[in-house]
């Protein structure tokens, strides 16, 4: 009879084990799940180490089925579906002290109803990503890929080249433009101001003749204008005698002072 209640009582109130592997700098979660459906939201606890008698030893976490109660730190999360019955506890940056046992007690109403779950959590170290296992020199690649290479180097060259060369040539285009138009416009201020300094020499000139000068320069031009009308009188007189002796015949005619 005792050996029947013992069976029984391992049965209901039993562990089970389980084995979960995580590396340094990574998340873990430890599984733990119970009908919630049939036994109702419950008070369920973690610790590290065995499961005792009642409650968690080394209690990291507790809920009563709906939040959590109790977190001995921050990198503790209950990140399951709580009202599913999923209590799995999930460790953040898992260190190497991490490593160890864990104990999940649900705390199912009854005498020796709680459900208990071990998790053997072993932590190993996180590969480092940056070290190559062996360093592979220019030499060790392939053929097609150096080639392929090398002709995208040429072909960078020459496009910068040819960038260059046309900047270049369009700054020196730019420069001789402007060079020809301030030679232009130096040619027309020089021969405005030569032209401006020829008319003000010939005022200035004629403005500095003496008096006598110009009395002499206005008698030339008086006496030059009356001798012209003197000429132009005696042709008139003239013009007048031929024409009085060709209507007398060619007659023989004296002219009276």
């Amino acid at each position: 009879m005792k050996v029947v209640l013992l069976i029984a009582l391992l049965t209901v109130s039993g562990c089970d084990g389980r084995r979960v592997v995580g590396q340094t700098g990574q998340n873990v979660t430890l599984p733990c799940n119970y009908d919630i459906k049939t036994k109702g939201a419950v008070h369920v606890c973690w610790g590290r180490g065995e499961i005792p008698k009642s409650k968690c030893n080394n209690q990291l976490l507790s809920t009563d089925g709906h939040k959590v109660e109790t977190r001995a730190s921050s990198r503790y999360q209950l990140l399951g579906r709580l009202d599913e019955g999923d209590v799995s506890l999930t460790i953040l940056i898992l260190t190497e002290e991490d490593a160890g046992r864990y104990g999940c007690r649900a705390e199912i109403p009854g005498w020796f109803s709680d459900e208990k779950h071990h998790v053997d959590l072993t932590v190993e170290r996180a590969p480092t990503a940056w070290a190559p296992s062996e360093p592979q020199t220019s030499s060790e690649r392939p053929a097609a890929a150096q080639t392929a290479a090398d002709q995208l180097t040429t072909e960078s060259l020459l496009t910068s080249s040819s960038n260059s060369s046309s900047s270049t040539d369009e700054g020196q285009e730019g420069s001789m433009v402007a060079v020809i138009l301030v030679l232009v416009l130096f040619l027309l201020v020089v021969l405005l101001t030569a032209a401006g300094l020829f008319i003000m020499a010939k005022r200035w000139k004629q403005l500095k003749l003496p008096p006598q000068q110009q009395q002499r320069h206005q008698v030339q031009i008086s006496s030059t204008s009356s001798t012209l009308q003197l000429h132009q009188r005696a042709s008139v007189v003239e013009n007048v005698y031929q024409i009085d002796g060709a209507d007398n015949g060619g007659g023989d005619y004296e002219l009276c002072p």
